[in-house]
């Protein structure tokens, strides 16, 4: 059951801003701004940290990528590709192990297939859509950059920590024992790019970071504690007011102020509630409700849901959006498909048979001048 009632802060929180009339927490008007992570590129938009990944808005790096999209399979042990104007599969390459997203560097000239069960990941080349040689990194379930690019996050979810690395040596610079966040594996950044918010699936809370330090500062529960398939994908407001956090066994979204401090409220949006999207313009978000077989539109400021859109016996996990804003591609993870939306009314426009285990897809070439990680998330 979805908790309906008020929310407040649980123990070892602090307190946050006031918040704002959509249910955020947010820096009050005109108040000074703490100094971004050195080294990240600036924020353009306070009011939208994502507008830099605008409707093709394509770097110089972008525009000579093929565009492709990337499905992983944890099952099969392979990376299909697929054209996104004919929706046709065109590559399939065997990796073997467990693939689990196709992430891109933080500079957006490589795409990475992390294997979390044999510690590797493999380099695909989005020029030519080709694999290359195979990396050794921990337990990768997922990867993030820090915002200066000079550091690889894996996110090692089996060995409850985060690992540093060089991107471009592969050495490791250190490690973050999370002990107290069983199942970490999503993350997200405020908008100076200082505090990183990391889910813990399997204990019902979410870790906060200082990147800079690579020092856990806090970790906080989440109003109902579920463990096995709870706190997972997370993405903050475009103005950073607020994170939203999608708890697949809740069957919803906590909302947590933008200094990540504490639980303000809840929205329910259907069962399984796993994968959040933007909208190219930032004003939507999409929610994958892998169980109840749809997808929900929210008003990314307010957090007000407008539309549900179905996927008859669907199971949408993970994805994103085009480079034009104009569909959005996610994998079905138990069903051995990807479906392909129309964003501008949910009309289902393509279900596409793939291999078995679908998970982390990737559309490239994404908007945007960097890479958070994940499955293309870039500002």
């Amino acid at each position: 059951m979805l908790l309906l009632a008020a929310l407040v802060c649980l123990a070892g929180c602090t307190g946050g801003a006031p918040s704002s009339p959509g249910g955020g927490s947010g820096t009050t008007a005109g108040a000074a701004q703490p100094a971004a992570y050195p080294g990240m590129p600036p924020v353009a938009d306070p009011h939208n940290v994502y507008a830099d990944a605008g409707a093709n808005m394509l770097s110089d790096v972008v525009k000579t990528a093929k565009p492709l999209v990337y499905v992983p399979h944890t099952k099969s042990g392979d990376v299909w590709t697929i054209d996104p104007a004919t929706f046709q599969v065109v590559g399939r390459y065997r990796l073997g192990g467990e693939l689990q997203h196709v992430v891109p560097s933080w500079d957006m000239t490589t795409l990475y297939a992390s294997d979390d069960t044999t510690d590797k990941i493999t380099p695909f080349d989005p020029v030519t859509g080709l694999p290359g040689k195979n990396i050794p990194v921990t337990d990768p379930y997922n990867m993030y950059f820090t915002p200066d690019g000079k550091s690889v996050i894996s996110v090692a979810e089996a060995r409850r920590k985060l690992v540093f690395y060089d991107p471009h040596t592969w050495a490791v610079q250190g490690e973050l024992p999370t002990p107290q966040c069983a199942g970490i594996d999503h993350a997200d950044y405020t908008p100076d790019g200082r505090t990183a918010v990391f889910t813990c699936e399997f204990d019902g809370r979410v870790a906060v970071v200082d990147l800079a330090s690579r020092t856990l500062l806090r970790t906080i529960d989440m109003p109902v504690r579920h463990m096995r398939m709870g706190p997972q994908d997370i993405k903050m407001a475009p103005d950073g007011s607020v994170f939203y956090i999608a708890d697949s066994q809740e069957g919803g979204l906590w909302v947590i102020d933008g200094a990540a401090t504490k639980v303000i409220r809840e929205i329910p949006t259907g069962a399984g509630a796993h994968g959040l999207y933007l909208s190219r313009d930032a004003t939507r978000l999409f929610v994958t409700n892998r169980l109840a077989g749809s997808v929900s539109v929210l008003d990314a400021y307010t957090g007000a849901v407008e539309a549900t859109w179905p996927i008859p016996g669907g199971s949408p996990d993970m994805g994103n959006v085009t480079a034009d804003g104009s569909q959005l591609w996610l994998s079905g993870r138990y069903t051995h498909e990807v479906y392909v939306l129309s964003t501008a009314d949910g009309r289902l426009l393509a279900r596409i048979p793939v291999g078995d285990g679908p998970h982390g897809l990737c559309v490239w070439p994404q908007p945007g001048r960097w890479s958070i990680g994940h499955t293309g998330i870039t500002r």
